[in-house]
């Protein structure tokens, strides 16, 4: 049987983005003179700087690159930390290669755009065979990961599957769920709530107990008769509009949407619901509620001050 043909050379990149921190800076500008000089590969060397941001200016660079031809040449001291802070990018694949076999695994099996060298454990002549090798690797060739034998159908099948699925790794979706942009409305979110039994059109969600948050909801029309808790509570309404009577303080507040509102322990209170409203709340201690009047008194109370409000 005749031996299976080698595979074919990868073809390199066209461009190489290169930079190192202080302790990679000789081995980085080693390896972007045999580029230029031995390659004839265009370099854009961004220079030498802290090994979280040069690395991630190359990573950066690379994710917005839009294709193989440009690729990513980063080093420090150990070639981890550059290695970290580059692949902080959709997009970005790079790999540390102390070796050439690890320059042909990373290539063969993760499609690295970026490579990582260390210039404490790797000398110059060393560093231009990895990266000559990690130029020269095509994707999915064979590799000493897999004993240089060609990868299988199903090997073959699940890279190629990674290699459209993993550069969407960390990309917003491009419909982002908007009940999901507010991290109370997340605390709700499939939550079922359930009725207040001492208040009609009323129902509640507690999140946590002491100190206590709940999401409360409320039916519009729905009226809360006056009343006291022997705690004071915070409240931020999330959707509706509703009117509060500080009967204590002889105050009312309206609030819509994002509005805030602290009452006081003992302060009597009385709550009218003009549309469906939803509002998270928090107090300290276990839920209380002593009321000072029914529901026909209040009713009867808003319908009032309503009716004066409206006289000429």
């Amino acid at each position: 049987m005749a031996a299976p043909a080698a595979p074919a050379a990868a073809a390199r990149p066209t461009k190489i983005i290169a930079g190192a921190d202080p302790f990679g800076a000789p081995l980085k500008d080693a390896l972007v003179t045999h580029l230029r000089e031995a390659l004839h590969i265009e370099v854009e060397d961004l220079g030498t700087g802290p090994y979280y941001s040069i690395a991630a200016d190359v990573g950066r660079r690379i994710s917005s690159s839009g294709g193989p031809e440009t690729r990513g040449l980063v080093a420090c001291g150990t070639g981890c930390g550059v290695s970290m802070f580059a692949n902080k990018f959709p997009g970005a694949f790079a790999a540390t290669c102390l070796s050439v076999a690890d320059a042909v695994n990373a290539r063969s099996i993760n499609n690295s755009n970026i490579l990582a060298v260390s210039a404490v454990y790797t000398p110059p002549e060393p560093a231009v065979e990895i990266l000559r090798a990690w130029l020269d690797t095509p994707f999915k060739s064979p590799c000493p990961a897999n004993g240089d034998r060609p990868w299988s159908d199903d090997i073959q099948e699940f890279l190629d599957r990674a290699l459209v699925e993993t550069p969407k790794i960390g990309v917003p979706a491009s419909e982002p769920d908007e009940s999901a942009s507010c991290a109370i409305c997340c605390l709700v979110k499939r939550r079922e709530l359930n009725p207040i039994d001492m208040i009609p059109g009323g129902s509640m969600k507690i999140l946590r107990e002491t100190p206590t948050s709940a999401i409360v909801r409320f039916k519009a029309g729905s009226v809360e008769p006056a009343h006291h808790h022997t705690f004071g509570h915070d409240l931020v309404v999330l959707e509706g509009k509703k009117s509060v009577w500080n009967l204590t303080k002889k105050e009312r507040y309206d609030l819509v949407v994002g509005d805030y509102l602290f009452t006081p322990a003992g302060d009597v209170h009385r709550v009218q619901y003009h549309e469906e409203t939803e509002f998270f709340i928090k107090w300290d201690g276990h839920w209380d509620m002593f009321f000072d009047e029914d529901l026909e008194t209040a009713k009867k109370a808003i319908a009032e001050e309503s009716s004066s409000s409206s006289l000429p």
